[in-house]
This record gives structure tokens, sequence and C-alpha cells, in this order.
């Protein structure tokens, strides 16, 4: 039996190698890792044999006997099966803990893979079996302080570079959404060479995101209270709404402002340690904060967080008529002009 890989890379190499357990289950909130797995085991079996030795079942309409009575089965013609279980997430957790009858003692033919695709696998039995005779993979959401790092090391894995700036372009334009995050960066490595630079220049011709006028800019600009940058910015997101939704932009605001306030409380106000307590990996993105910080104190900081947070509650129509440009647009003259007091 294999050796347990609780991680996703560590689980890929294993299932290439044909290092394969008996069973898996692969849970979290987390579905790209969860639905790229999937794709893994679904290599397993050759296209001519799919029809005989692959079965994929929707937990929901069918009951764990059945599931278990094709586990038992013998493959045709062939070494092993594959039975993937998928939404196992919709169903109760007495009705999976039912697996753990078959986990116990799983045919050896079979490779059983139970899918709990955004949320955790419930079941004590069910736990106490998969650790004695498989592999459980819980897939975790990256929290969004780790997303660059994340998309530069996807970048690097390509062969490509990745420019800093262009990361957080990437990062502040789609968010933490895996899927959107990896097709855009996959696209980038069919259209460049082998160990080409991945800069601003490249997103913005083949992802869309203009270099100039972008959440990433905003921020710059808002950081150096660049009155003029700052409007023009907004101006170009009030033509070019489905490009640049608000919502977004409105998180990466509030997410920068806690991170700035962060740095006043941080007990070490050094390079060093405004890097640790941000969670930064590359100094040129705490420059922003450096630059804010000679232009907001903490009091303005905590007004401008109150502002956006009602900017956020009016902008879904609560307490407000008035549209979202129109109340960006004062939400941006509040930031610039904030006193300091809520």
């Amino acid at each position: 039996m294999a050796a347990p890989a609780t991680t996703y890379d560590g689980l890929k190499r294993d299932i290439r190698a044909g290092k394969l357990a008996p069973v898996y289950l692969l849970h979290g909130e987390e579905g790209y890792f969860i639905d790229s797995l999937v794709k893994e085991f679904d290599a397993l079996v050759p296209e001519e044999e799919k029809d005989f030795n692959e079965h994929i079942f929707y937990a929901p309409e069918t009951p764990p006997g059945r599931v278990m009575d094709v586990c038992m089965q013998v493959p045709m013609m062939a070494e092993r099966q594959v039975v993937i279980v998928k939404e196992g997430q919709a169903v109760r957790a007495d009705e999976l803990n039912r697996y753990h009858k078959y986990v116990r003692n799983p045919s050896p033919s079979t490779i059983l893979v139970i899918c709990c695709r955004g949320a955790v696998a419930k079941g004590k039995e069910l736990m106490a079996a998969m650790k004695a005779n498989g592999v459980i993979f819980e897939s975790k959401k990256i929290p969004d302080y780790n997303i660059s790092p994340h998309i530069s090391g996807y970048i690097t894995s390509l062969g490509l570079g990745p420019d800093p700036k262009a990361v957080e372009m990437l990062h502040q334009h789609v968010g933490t959404d895996l899927s959107r995050l990896y097709n855009e960066i996959d696209k980038l490595g069919a259209i460049l060479p082998k160990g080409a630079r991945v800069t601003p220049e490249v997103v913005e011709t083949y992802v869309g995101i203009s270099k100039d006028y972008n959440n990433f800019e905003l921020i710059d600009a808002i950081a150096a209270r660049d009155k003029l940058k700052v409007y023009r910015i907004a101006e170009y997101f009030r033509a070019n709404p489905k490009a640049n939704p608000l919502v977004l932009t409105c998180a990466a605001l509030f997410s920068f402002f806690a991170d700035l306030l962060s740095c006043y409380y941080a007990p070490d106000r050094s390079e060093k340690g405004l890097m640790a307590t941000l969670k930064l990996k590359f100094p040129i993105q705490l420059r922003r904060y450096r630059v804010a910080m000679n232009n907001y104190n903490a009091f303005q900081i905590i007004e401008i967080i109150h502002a956006i947070r009602e900017f956020d509650s009016m902008s879904k129509g609560n307490g407000s008529r008035r549209g979202e440009h129109q109340l960006f647009a004062e939400l941006l003259h509040h930031i610039l002009s904030a006193q300091g007091v809520i």
C-alpha cells in the first residue's frame, strides 16, 4: 500500500508514479485541488477501458451499497478499476459513514475515490477506517496573504519568471479563485517561451488587465495620495465596469488598509519585521505600505476602514439608491481627505 501523501503535490506525484492506495478521501473547501486530483485518477484508466473499468457515481443519487458492490467487482481484462464518488458533501454524515465497512476491507484491484468538494467530510468510523487503509487529503483554501507567493510559485513551475508587479496584478484582478488564476497562468505558459518573464505588459496583453488602470495601481496612488491618478483610474473603472468590478476593488482596499493598520501595531517596524507581520515575500511589496505610513496615521486608517464598510453596504442597496460608481467616487474623496474622525 502507498504511504499516505497529504499534500496536493505529493499526492499528485504518487498517483503519476503508480504509488496507489486502495481508497482516497478528497475533501475540503478548495474545490480546485480536488477537481485536479480527480483528473489524475481519471487518467489512470486508458480511454479504451473507461466504459468497463471506470465508474463515476454521484453520492446523492447512488446509495453506498451500490457503490461498494461495484468496488468488489473484478476489473475487465485490466489490473485495476477506478471508482469515483462525487458530491459526497451533499449527503448526511451517517450516509457517508456507511463506506467505512468497505474501507476496512477494500478490494486490492479497485481504487475508490470519495470526493467532498467544498466541505470537510464527517463520520468518525469512516475517518478511522481511512486512516488505517487509505489516504486522506484535505483541500484547504489558500489564505489571501499567501496567494501572491502561490501565484509566483505556479508561474515558476511553468518555467517562467514572475515579475512582482505582474503577480500582484493577477492577484488583485482574479482574487483567490484558483481555477481562474491557473487558467490565466496556463494561458501564459502556452504562449510564452520557457525562461520568459511574466511582466505587467505581458499580463496586459494576454490576460486583459490594464497595466496602468487596475486595483494594484489604484492602491499605489491612494498610498501616495496622488489625487489626479486616483480619479483617473476611477474614471477608467467607471467606463469599463465589466473589467473592473468594484466588489473586488472594495475588497482590495479593505485588505490594504487593514494590513496598513497592522503595520502601526507591529512590534518591529523594520523592513524585516513588517514583511513578517504582513507575510510578504518580496521587499517591493512593502514599498506601498511605507509610502502610505507617511500619508495616513492610525486614526485616519480606522476612519477609512469604517468608510469602506459603509460603501460596501450602500453599494448593495442598503440605505442608498445612488449608483455604485457615484458612491465609489465619494469613498475615494473620503479616503484622500480623511481627518481621523469616525
